[in-house]
């Protein structure tokens, strides 16, 4: 897809699933979960396999799969157009400050652009300041307007 010197973007299919769940298992653990890989494989698995997201993949010069993110199609009836939402971004925390992040961020929206959204959007924790930067070092602006609420469904079984 896209690359700089240091890394090389492209779009993950079902033979990248064992890097890609050990990234996500990763990414998952970052957001204070357990470990659990099954869980990364068959949550990884689906998405590729239903094409339900598109999955971005940085790879380094030797050829390792460093990082992802990976993008939901969605819409805004707001403006009535498609959007998309970048869910998940992450780069090997051994490897994080060779651009593989940016890199990544600029794929999306190169992505996105080329498929037709009006629109990225994405969420992050507030104590993540490292990638927020690293957002607004690339144009995305932070929503002052709305907040953004969560609510777990929790089924019974009588």
């Amino acid at each position: 897809m896209t690359s700089n010197q240091n890394v090389l973007i492209r779009e993950a299919t079902i033979q990248d699933l064992e890097p890609v769940a050990q990234l996500f298992d990763a990414y998952r653990q970052f957001y204070e979960q357990a470990p659990d890989i099954e869980l990364a494989k068959a949550f990884i698995a689906e998405r590729l396999n239903n094409q339900d997201s598109t999955i971005l993949l940085a790879i380094n010069s030797a050829q390792k799969i460093i990082g992802f993110c990976q993008l939901y199609p969605t819409f805004c009836s707001v403006i009535a157009a498609p959007v998309c939402v970048l869910y998940d971004l992450f780069v090997d925390s051994s490897i994080r400050k060779t651009g593989a992040g940016k890199a990544l961020m600029l794929a999306a929206h190169e992505y996105a652009a080329k498929n037709g959204f009006k629109r990225l959007d994405l969420t992050t924790a507030k104590n993540n300041v490292k990638a927020q930067a690293l957002y607004e070092s690339l144009g995305w602006v932070r929503n002052e307007v709305f907040y953004a609420y969560n609510k777990e469904i929790i089924t019974s079984i009588n």
